[in-house]
């Protein structure tokens, strides 16, 4: 698990796996956001809910905001601003290699700044 963080209260990861989500908590995160569909890496990709299910034992918030490569819509954007705004930080967002997470947050910041 690769974490780079973008800014104060943001980081980013490729795919992480239900194990990871206890570092994940340990390391102070609070909240992680799912970028990836489920199904999209194939049978070896954990589904999110599997990642959810320990996320909530391990008392973090969990958001789904699945966003197909290439294919970023308004309605992606938009919940990512509502999760954004709700979701206490520091927050973790991943997909495939963190390049998702990291696009659309930006575009969210950007669009903040108007």
């Amino acid at each position: 698990m690769d974490i780079r963080q973008i800014d104060d209260n943001y980081w980013v990861s490729g795919q992480i796996e239900p194990d990871d989500v206890r570092d994940i908590a340990a390391e102070g995160f609070r909240t992680i956001i799912c970028n990836r569909p489920d199904g999209e890496g194939g049978p070896e990709q954990p589904e999110f809910s599997e990642i959810a299910r320990v996320a909530e034992k391990a008392g973090l918030a969990t958001y789904y905001i699945p966003v197909i490569g290439g294919q970023l819509t308004k309605d992606d954007v938009d919940a990512m601003a509502a999760a954004l705004e709700e979701a206490e930080g520091p927050i973790l967002g991943y997909c495939r290699s963190g390049a998702r997470s990291t696009n659309i947050y930006g575009i969210v910041q950007s669009q903040k700044r108007g």
